[in-house]
């Protein structure tokens, strides 16, 4: 780290990193909606890096960074990423760039970082003071029963998701924080509560 960075890790106006994780179907969007619009915190989406394409209704810069493979693998090499993983072995490549979220930091932001496990364990290493935030679904059953009802997966990919969702699940206790996703309203308030208690 250099000095310019230290000087800011000083400054009291600084944000803070909250890792927010789940498994594929537990309602994490939904419940980071209501969460922005009910929290005083001043909170920010870290936006992801992706080598996927475009979809419709989607805009550079916010719903995602869109990077050639190319691209990103330059980023790779140079260390730029806090954290990346390829999702769900479909070629696709996700990342978070500390660019993007040291910025945030800077401007006083509360950064969120919708991440898996996984990469909540390479953030914590660049941010071992981060707040860790873990949506439970309650069971995999009950995971399962959320996936079935969306009817957007094949039966492969489903099982894929819920082969990984198992490991999630298992990994939770590393969190500080596991919130059970009975209610939207309920979990938002949640962890709201959460951040607005934590100094």
């Amino acid at each position: 780290m250099d000095s310019s960075n230290e000087q800011s890790d000083l400054n009291h106006t600084r944000g803070r990193v909250v890792i927010f994780s789940g498994p594929s179907g537990v309602g994490k969007t939904t419940v980071l909606t209501r969460l922005f619009a009910d929290c005083k915190r001043p909170l920010k989406m870290s936006v992801s890096a992706t080598t996927r394409l475009k979809r419709d209704g989607e805009t550079e810069g916010t719903s995602y960074h869109y990077l050639t493979s190319q691209e990103f693998e330059k980023h790779r090499d140079a260390g730029d990423f806090l954290e990346f993983v390829e999702v769900f072995g479909l070629g696709h490549w996700y990342g978070t760039l500390k660019s993007t979220v040291r910025e945030g930091l800077d401007q006083g932001k509360w950064v969120i970082l919708e991440i898996d496990v996984e990469g909540a364990q390479k953030v914590l290493v660049h941010y071992p003071e981060a707040i860790t935030i873990f949506v439970h679904p309650g069971s995999a059953q009950e995971l399962e029963r959320r996936l079935r009802g969306r009817g957007t997966e094949s039966e492969e990919d489903l099982q894929r998701r819920l082969e990984v969702a198992t490991k999630e699940l298992d990994a939770s206790a590393s969190y500080q924080h596991v919130i059970i996703n009975h209610s939207v309203e309920q979990t938002a308030a949640d962890i709201c509560q959460i951040l607005e208690s934590a100094e």
